[in-house]
């Protein structure tokens, strides 16, 4: 089919302004054509299909207020392989993804670096109601150097994504399924990130971190399974740090000669679930001023703060394992419940070691134990929570069970971010240690509400498309209501 948009491309001027366009495109052809010719609030379509390419460019500057969003016809509908080292090459600010399936199909684990590589100048760029599944880092965020100085990308949003992989990653690279190295402003909300495992090097892995000298980190919703069928491997769920960042690579400086003291100022963690981690279920590394607020962590060794520089607080967290403080790391912990058994949570909850957190037993003792917090308003479902105090770990248990799990048992469904599964991996064992990603320590001694897929073992698992444009719509009519309070990203 002709693409009528084509025809104009080189008719477009880099002054005049033009009015915002569809682009409609269903190879991959077209896709890359749409790509290069996308100018602020334009709109690339994909229709349902799929589209094998090894790579993507988007360095068109866009703007938050006219960004240039890809997206698919139907919710998940357009599948993109990429057979190459990097998915989206993003340079360029304002871009933003929705509604895409992308894989990596490289025949070496070690090809396929990045579903998405975001970069330098690519300010307010948006990742939402995606899939993506086997890569080493299914989104790299790091600064680059533009105009002789080295930028950071900021105001990131990765909302209500899902993050996977099939099979342990066989490579000694970094792997991190949201690998954000330096950037402020960065959200990470509502996705559901399980099953990863790095199967060479240091066996080292992470669900995400935000690190390399960034500042005011939001991770808030996500539901992290590190394993959801056991296996080899050192999984940590969250973390402010992550394995550290070699000094050229860490802001503000990006000298060699000066140390990246802190890996991450002014984070904040709060009300996730993380379950099922063969190390910490949180990490903070030189986190400095970081707050862990009301987080439920599951079959989990806890929570460490390390190192001088990370400071901050624990507030209201439901957890298994200790909450530590280590190598000069000072913090502030209150109405904190640790150490709790895994026959507790069991007793308590449906499957918690998978993620399903509807109520199963008494959990008055829960109830009110944890602080008034100006700063946590809802619980992972969403929920308004009471002005007083509040029940520890992510749910708000005064106002009865939330269903945590979508495509689950009935009963199981919760409302939040997305998208099928269609594979389970596993994790037990091991001791904390740094992914030594950009010559950073590693190594150590030991030591909402998602609308987010049940465990499966095949490709019906997971609620499909229904779910994911039931998803899309909420969101949107999200954005209608912010914009029209004036508020919102």
């Amino acid at each position: 089919m002709r693409r009528p948009w084509l025809a104009g491309v080189v008719l477009l001027s880099a002054t005049a302004p033009a009015a915002a366009r569809d682009l409609p495109v269903s190879t991959a052809a077209e896709l890359t054509a749409a790509l290069a010719a996308a100018r602020g609030g334009d709109s690339v379509i994909l229709a349902a299909g799929t589209y094998r390419l090894t790579g993507a460019s988007c360095a068109t500057a866009a703007s938050a207020a006219a960004p240039i969003v890809v997206r698919g016809a139907t919710p998940l509908g357009a599948r993109i392989e990429f057979d190459g080292l990097e998915g989206f090459r993003v340079t360029g600010p304002g871009w933003r993804f929705e509604g895409l399936e992308v894989r990596g199909v490289c025949a070496v684990d070690s090809d396929c670096e990045h579903a998405f590589h975001v970069s330098g100048a690519a300010d307010d760029f948006v990742l939402r109601g995606s899939r993506l599944v086997d890569f080493n880092a299914q989104l790299k965020v790091n600064a680059a150097m533009v105009g002789g100085i080295m930028q950071a990308p900021d105001r990131g949003l990765i909302e209500g994504n899902e993050l996977y992989d099939t099979h342990a990653r066989a490579t000694a690279n970094p792997t991190t399924k949201l690998n954000i190295d330096s950037g402020d402003d960065w959200v990470l909300r509502r996705n559901y990130i399980h099953d990863f495992e790095k199967g060479g090097g240091d066996n080292v892995s992470y669900g995400a971190f935000l690190k390399s000298g960034g500042k005011r980190g939001l991770m808030e919703h996500n539901l992290v399974v590190c394993s959801s069928t056991g296996g080899p491997g050192t999984r940590i769920g969250l973390s402010l740090g992550g394995g550290g960042t070699a000094p050229q690579f860490c802001a503000p400086a990006f000298s060699a000669g000066t140390p990246c003291a802190v890996e991450h100022d002014g984070g904040t963690l709060r009300n996730n679930i993380i379950a099922a981690c063969s190390d910490v279920g949180i990490y903070l590394n030189r986190g400095r001023d970081s707050h862990i607020l009301y987080n439920t962590l599951v079959a989990t060794a806890g929570i460490d703060f390390r190192f001088d520089t990370s400071t901050g607080e624990a507030v209201g967290n439901l957890m298994a394992g200790q909450l530590r403080m280590r190598d000069g790391a000072t913090f502030t912990g209150t109405g904190n419940r640790v150490a709790v058994p895994d026959a507790m949570f069991t007793a308590w909850y449906q499957d918690p070691g998978h993620g399903d957190l509807r109520l199963r037993g008494d959990v008055s003792a829960l109830i009110g134990a944890g602080p008034a917090r100006a700063d946590v308003r809802d619980d992972y479902c969403g929920r308004t929570r009471p002005s007083g105090a509040l029940t520890v770990g992510a749910l708000e248990h005064a106002l009865g069970s939330c269903g945590t799990l979508l495509g689950g048992p009935a009963g199981a469904s919760d409302g939040g971010p997305v998208v099928g599964s269609d594979a389970g991996r596993g994790g037990d064992g091991g001791s904390i240690g740094g992914d030594g990603d950009g010559g950073a320590p590693a190594g150590d001694d030991g030591g909402g509400c998602g609308c987010h897929t049940a465990r499966g073992t095949g490709a019906a698992a997971g609620p499909g498309l229904l779910c994911v444009a039931l998803v899309m719509l909420m969101l949107v009519r999200r954005r209608q209501q912010a914009r029209r309070a004036g508020a919102g990203r």
